[in-house]
């Protein structure tokens, strides 16, 4: 690994999802910045010719090919292949404004205390994406949001904490964590608390790489002044594997986190919530296509 060479190593995972990656890589060869950045792409087994559209249309970029080995061993590979000083974790569905990376360089080059930021990102639809600045999900942050009334109540400090709602949108502050859509940390962090824990396969690897910076005594940073959009889901189309992956990925986010901090009966709950939040969705999603049978009609489609 050469490192100091660059300012910005970007990494960006795709699977199957060539366009989205197109629009992705245009918007950040479009960029206006005064700091040097290499992009490295590595395939997770794509399908749909992705390696062949990078390796034609974009020969600046580093292309790594590679069987769909999970989200977070792919970024490692990308990461042990970078030359930067900065690493940014970039979706493949995402599109940057031209002076984002110029923003999120020069806050971090003045903020040394800041381990870890992101910016802030956008849906297609021009609302917040409510995963790009969270709270660590504690047994009381987990009951909030499983149980629906983080939604229901989403101005509520007592009972959204896990998607801060309640913050304003528009101003700069520490969180707990930050969205894997755009993560950027310094490589001296990486150095410290190690790359990301690939016992996540595809979710919540952010989560728990941003624990581990802040137990190293990092803030973490949402810093709105630059922006992104993120086409959220369109690239796992939040599959029923995607949505097993989501909810087994917080118990292996609580039990390496917090189950020595609670009791038992805490942690069995802990465990239990996010098993039931699957099946229902599940049995949501059967029932669904029951009445789409029965009635001939196409339903939203839940995973």
């Amino acid at each position: 690994m050469n490192t100091g060479s660059t300012d910005l190593s970007v990494i960006i995972v795709p699977y199957n999802n060539k366009d989205l990656l197109k629009t992705t890589l245009d918007s950040i060869f479009e960029t206006q910045s005064r700091y040097s950045y290499e992009v490295i792409v590595h395939d997770n087994g794509s399908a749909d010719g992705t390696v062949d559209m990078v390796e034609t249309q974009y020969p600046q970029v580093k292309l790594i090919r590679g069987e769909n080995i999970g989200f977070s061993k792919a970024n490692n590979r990308g990461i042990a292949a970078s030359s930067g000083r900065y690493i940014l974790l970039l979706n493949p569905d995402t599109k940057i404004q031209a002076n984002t990376l110029q923003v999120m360089l020069e806050f971090m080059d003045k903020r040394l205390d800041v381990g870890m930021a992101t910016c802030k990102v956008v849906l297609a639809n021009g609302k917040l994406d409510p995963a790009c600045r969270r709270s660590f999900p504690t047994p009381w942050v987990a009951i909030t949001r499983l149980s629906g009334l983080s939604l229901m109540l989403p101005n509520s400090k007592l009972f959204n904490k896990y998607n801060l709602s309640f913050l304003p949108e528009d101003e700069e502050y520490e969180i707990d964590s930050c969205s894997g859509a755009f993560l950027l940390t310094r490589r001296n962090v990486i150095d410290k608390i190690g790359l990301l824990d690939e016992d996540f396969f595809l979710y919540n690897e952010d989560l728990d790489w941003c624990y581990r910076a802040k137990d190293a005594g990092y803030k973490v940073y949402y810093y709105p002044a630059a922006q992104i959009t993120h086409y959220k889901r369109q690239s796992t189309q939040f599959s029923k594997i995607a949505q097993w992956e989501f909810h087994h990925s917080m118990i292996l986010f609580y039990r390496k986190h917090f189950s020595d901090k609670y009791p038992w009966i805490v942690n069995q709950i802990a465990y239990l919530g996010p098993y039931v939040r699957y099946y229902l969705k599940l049995g949501f999603s059967h029932f669904d296509n029951f009445f789409a049978r029965l009635f001939g009609k196409k339903t939203r489609q839940r995973f």
